[in-house]
């Protein structure tokens, strides 16, 4: 998932210096600028988590040996780097925290486990121990998180008095910032209201905040009320007009920030970069670069390596089965489109009498008679799936991601639905956020698809490998209680 905090504030301009390209659209939740008054409060925030942790860990190793060993202090250490910085979790529900809490200790503790069995290393530690810490680091991390939220106020205030803050042009982004930093909670920012020349009618959001005057008056307003903070809504059309504005700010000592409405479209991974000392702005980007690209292909072959050696006598004993019970191919092998819409070969269980790939290809259907009998019980578990994991050791899918639909699907969908292609920037996957969400199995009208569609981009919006194990560990549950699939 990008990190929504860094995308508002990323082209932020100095007080009337106009930038030479436009940053993002205000994202889900305020930007660094928003945050700036709470600088203590983040650094809490990256500390409770991966202090619990350790905190926890030596609390035991006291209690149980009564001495700190050098073992447990190279443990703590390594804990603590595995864990920091924390995740924020002040804006995030109680269940979320939880969950998010439960599903990164079984990430790092599980990383533990496995590197001390492979290096010979679990046996110079206390059993005892580290079952105890098994349990206790997530609780001990939770607590930290519920104090951190009841002590945030009082941090908050030993700042000083919060930053006021002005929106600049009550439209659609204007209007939609300026409700989420009324809502906001944990920000340090005070919202004065905004500058507008529309009539009232023509406001984003009318009604739910105080306008403060015309856009010619707000100068005179910052400077008089101490205002810290201004956000330009503003139609990037009215350039002289921004620039106006821009020089009529340099007599104050506000920070400006832009929410140009140039992007009207959804982001996918937006962010800065540089080209040759130029800088741009992604629109839309696979969340797969850099050491990105590295973790998630690591994850995929040890991942699909693991499952392969596990389910092996499986695979074998279905694929004598369906050799046994009906004619054809044990393996059916469909084109599909992968990464960068190239055209691959996927592979799966032949669950139907027929083998279709060509222009037309109908999409099963509950009491479908080309499924065979053997074929409806491995649809309905997914265990026709299962070649796939051999797909993603060749590099040509992903163990999470979005399905791979078949080439006529596409060429299909892709002229009726926006953005229909732009989850090929990544690798097909065998299950996905789709699938956990509903959309698994036969797509029975265009908004079904939509949404299908839907998840994905957010799939690639919201990346990281907590959320790929979230899916992995949803599909398995999935697995054994859906009826979508037949």
């Amino acid at each position: 998932m990008p990190d929504a905090e860094r995308v508002l504030g990323a082209a932020a301009v100095a007080s009337g210096t106009a930038p030479a390209t436009p940053p993002p659209p205000a994202p889900a939740l305020p930007g660094p600028a928003v945050f700036s008054h709470s600088r203590l409060l983040r650094a809490f925030e990256a500390f409770v988590e991966p202090a619990a942790t350790v905190l926890s860990l030596l609390a035991l190793v006291l209690l149980f040996e009564g001495e700190l060993a050098p073992r447990w202090v190279g443990l703590a250490i390594v804990s603590f780097a595995l864990v920091y910085p924390g995740r924020p979790q002040l804006r995030a529900s109680p269940a979320r925290v939880a969950a998010d809490t439960v599903l990164a200790w079984a990430w790092t503790s599980g990383l533990l486990l496995a590197t001390g069995y492979a290096i010979d290393a679990l046996p110079i530690f206390s059993r005892q121990v580290v079952l105890n810490w098994l349990w206790l680091a997530p609780v001990s991390q939770l607590a930290a998180h519920w104090a951190l939220r009841a002590a945030a106020p009082t941090l908050i205030r030993l700042q000083g008095p919060p930053l006021r803050a002005v929106v600049v042009g009550m439209n659609e982004q204007g209007g939609s910032l300026a409700d989420r930093l009324s809502m906001a909670h944990y920000t340090g920012v005070e919202l004065l209201g905004f500058f507008d020349d529309r009539a009232p009618d023509r406001l984003h959001g009318r009604g739910r905040h105080r306008s403060l005057g015309r856009i010619e008056e707000i100068a005179d307003y910052v400077k008089k009320h101490n205002v810290h903070l201004v956000y330009l809504s503003l139609p990037m059309a009215s350039q002289p007009r921004i620039k106006l504005l821009l020089d009529a700010l340099k007599d104050t000592t506000a920070s400006v920030y832009f929410v140009p409405d140039m992007f009207v479209t959804d982001l996918v991974q937006g962010r800065t970069d540089s080209i040759c000392g130029m800088p741009v702005i992604s629109v839309c980007e696979t969340p797969f670069r850099g050491p990105n690209a590295l973790v998630k292909r690591a994850s995929d072959i040890t991942l699909a390596v693991a499952i392969l050696l596990l389910i092996s006598p499986v695979m074998l004993a279905i694929a004598l089965a369906i050799r046994l019970t009906s004619p054809g191919p044990v393996i059916f092998r469909q084109r599909r489109y992968g990464l960068w819409g190239q055209e691959i070969i996927v592979y799966k269980f032949r669950s139907m009498t027929v083998s279709e790939d060509g222009a037309e290809i109908r999409q099963a259907r509950r009491d479908d008679d080309r499924i065979t009998p053997l074929g409806r019980f491995l649809r309905r578990t997914s265990m026709d799936e299962l070649p796939q994991f051999v797909n993603v050791l060749q590099g040509r899918m992903s163990i999470v991601g979005p399905r791979p639909h078949a080439v006529a699907h596409n060429e299909f969908y892709r002229p009726l639905i926006k953005s229909y292609m732009i989850r090929h920037k990544v690798k097909p996957g065998i299950t996905g956020w789709a699938q956990v969400n509903g959309y698994r199995g036969e797509t029975t009208s265009l908004e079904k698809m939509e949404a299908r569609i839907r998840c994905d981009l957010d799939y690639l919006r919201n990346w990281s490998l907590r959320l790929d194990l979230y899916i992995i560990l949803r599909t398995i549950r999935l697995v054994f209680k859906d009826g979508a699939a037949y």
